[in-house]
């Protein structure tokens, strides 16, 4: 009776959260630890599942990156990185291309298994992500794509007619060349582009701390305003320091809550969504109205 308990306290805890976001478009930004254990690869579809089913309309955008190094290994190459990016000539565009449609029809199905319907799409169908070629501080790195348009007309069709869009990062440009582009940067112009009410990264560390090495200072929610701080001080560096950038710039283009998760803990998306406690770091504009364990936080 005790464990019943607890169970019905659970679903009255997050009542207030799926009321709040009924309706309402979340994105999910699919990588890391979270794509190569199969274990947490099915809690985090579990995951997406349950969020359709209580009333929300979530959106997948997945990377690969691990995935892809692996087959340019077999392939005999050696994969180059500039300032985070693949560098990517005609063979690597080609098995990026191959592996993230894999690993796209992948999700698909996992999905479908659970008896909801999805959907796997590139940017490339309906022109939906349209890019100009990357150059990293002048540097010419391939066929990596800058997103500059966001077409929401696709996505906007699978969700009408009840389908979980899920999405890989391949782009067009001009004159239809395709590009890889980097999965962070295509979450947060897909979320920003339809409006979404949150956009979640989930990623292989806890959050963003103000001591990488010291854990208690992790934060819960960061506010525009203290981001920019951090980020000016330097207390952001490493691989968080252009996903943090991402996150800052969907929430100024209009997205209200970006979420920072360790894809690594099982059901972390239901954690940050549907209960009091909440994980990970909120990214939230300076006018936000706070939950409870933001409040604490924040006055901490």
């Amino acid at each position: 009776m005790k464990n019943d308990m607890l169970k019905a306290q659970t679903l009255i805890e997050a009542l207030p959260y799926i009321q709040k976001f009924n309706n309402k478009k979340v994105v999910v930004k699919y990588g890391g630890s979270a794509m190569i254990d199969p274990h947490l690869q099915m809690n985090v579809i579990m995951d997406i599942v349950l969020l359709k089913l209580v009333g929300m309309q979530p959106i997948v955008v997945h990377g690969g990156g691990k995935e892809i190094s692996k087959w340019v290994g077999l392939l005999g190459h050696e994969s180059q990185f500039v300032e985070g990016f693949r560098v990517t000539d005609k063979e690597t565009m080609e098995v990026a291309e191959m592996v993230l449609s894999k690993v796209n029809k992948n999700l698909v199905q996992m999905v479908e298994k659970l008896g909801v319907r999805a959907a796997g799409i590139s940017g490339k169908d309906g022109s939906t992500l349209m890019v100009d070629k990357k150059y990293v501080n002048g540097q010419d790195i391939g066929f990596v794509g800058n997103i500059k348009t966001v077409n929401t007309e696709l996505i906007d069709t699978l969700i009408k007619n009840d389908f979980i869009p899920i999405i890989s990062p391949i782009g067009l440009d001009d004159e239809f060349q395709s590009y890889n582009i980097n999965a962070d940067d295509a979450a947060c112009a897909v979320a920003t582009a339809i409006g979404a009410e949150k956009l979640a990264f989930l990623t292989d560390i806890e959050g963003v701390y103000t001591d990488y090495n010291d854990k208690s200072t992790l934060l819960s929610v960061l506010t525009l305003q203290k981001a920019d701080e951090l980020m000016a001080q330097g207390f952001i560096g490493g691989g968080m320091l252009p996903k943090l950038k991402n996150c800052v710039d969907a929430v100024k283009n209009g997205v209200s809550r970006v979420h920072i998760l360790d894809g690594r803990m099982e059901h972390c998306l239901l954690l940050e969504f549907f209960t009091n406690e909440g994980i990970g770091t909120a990214i939230i504009n300076d006018e936000s109205v706070l939950f409870e364990h933001e409040t604490k936080d924040k006055e901490a």
